[in-house]
């Protein structure tokens, strides 16, 4: 009899090692697919430490500035849907997010594609260089990929890019199709041929194709200007956060693991982000911001004075603005006020001169306004 018994212990004890040692598999199957599914740049990494020298020093221990670029490469299957494939791609959409020291707060800086800014001499994928050139924002990425983006930035705003990340189209839909799609508020309904939508007034939730429309068309919603179209994708960035917040997405595996595996199959990263282990020390406090200091804002611009088509800085709030990211001071937001303008800086175009100016206001949201309301 106590022999039957410790063979039955033995045995039970195996089982429980097996099934243990099958969880174990699991679990390092699916980290392993999760990390093999990020995209190292290593030619940007390569490009940026050449001009090492020249890049701009961090100066605020902790905080970190990374650049999220949405390429609209129709190159693959799914992105082939949006246009021939030209066998170039520009940045549709380019966002500096700013994480405080602290992990207090997290501040996104929409930069237009049509701002004209300097563009240094850049690696062209064929090898060779291009010279440096007063363009466009977007024609930096369309030379020399992510590492011209970074540099351009860099120049323009005095910011070190800490990492970059690139995500097309048809990572962004997966995106939004992995958290079961984002609720926002139209005030008015729309019918876009060209976008392929069709939704009525009110609170609708989009699932991931109907939302790159929406973040995408220009012509039809709003006012038809770039401007409109950053506002509203910041809205629309806002309403994702809020729903992985809201939903518990962060702390129920079953629901993790669809969002991980769309959010890293899209993206290319610096090599430092390229890993599970990267993005999980990047991101591990930035869970626990509260909605209402997630921030969104466009940088302070105006019509270029050549070309109304095109955009230029209005300064000195652009440069506020910077000085603030630099050096880690808190930026405010508010939904009032004109693009590109700061409350502070309109009230001291109004008033007599004064020792010192309060900290300025820049037009903006958070994470947390309702687009109904």
């Amino acid at each position: 009899m106590r022999r039957r018994r410790r063979r039955w212990v033995r045995r039970a004890s195996l089982g429980v090692g097996v099934v243990a040692l099958a969880g174990l598999g699991a679990g390092w199957a699916v980290y392993a697919k999760l990390d093999g599914n990020i995209t190292p740049d290593e030619a940007a990494a390569a490009e940026l430490a050449r001009y090492e020298s020249e890049r701009p020093s961090s100066l605020v221990k902790n905080a970190r500035n990374i650049l999220v670029i949405g390429s609209d490469t129709r190159s693959g299957g799914e992105n082939r849907r949006y246009g021939r494939d030209s066998g170039t791609e520009r940045s549709d959409t380019t966002i500096l997010l700013h994480l405080s020291a602290g992990r207090r707060s997290a501040t996104a800086v929409s930069l237009p594609r049509d701002l004209m800014v300097e563009v240094p001499s850049c690696l062209r994928p064929d090898g060779e260089r291009t010279e440096p050139v007063f363009a466009m924002f977007n024609y930096a990425y369309e030379m020399g990929g992510s590492a011209c983006s970074i540099r351009t930035v860099e120049k323009l705003t005095g910011v070190r890019i800490d990492h970059h990340m690139v995500v097309d189209f048809r990572g962004f839909k997966d995106m939004v199709d992995a958290v079961g799609g984002v609720e926002v508020c139209l005030r008015e309904p729309i019918n876009d041929k060209p976008a392929k939508l069709r939704l009525p007034a009110g609170r609708v939730v989009l699932d991931g194709e109907q939302a790159l429309g929406y973040v995408r068309a220009r012509k039809s919603l709003g006012n038809g200007s770039d401007t409109d179209r950053m506002e509203r994708q910041q809205r629309f960035l806002g309403a994702l956060v809020n729903k992985v917040q809201s939903n518990d997405v962060l702390l129920n595996p079953a629901r993790l693991y669809p969002v991980l595996d769309a959010a890293t199959s899209s993206l290319t990263t610096d090599p430092a982000l390229a890993s599970l282990r990267g993005l999980y020390q990047l991101v591990r406090g930035a869970r626990d911001i509260p909605t209402e200091r997630v921030q969104f804002l466009t940088v302070p611009r105006e019509s270029y004075v050549y070309n109304p088509n095109r955009d230029q800085l209005v300064e000195p709030e652009a440069e506020r603005l910077f000085e603030r990211l630099r050096t880690d001071t808190p930026v405010e937001v508010s939904q009032k006020g004109r693009p590109g303008a700061s409350e502070a800086d309109a009230r001291d175009r109004h008033a007599p001169s004064r020792a010192s100016s309060p900290a300025p206001t820049f037009r903006g949201n958070t994470a947390a306004q309702d687009g109904c309301g």
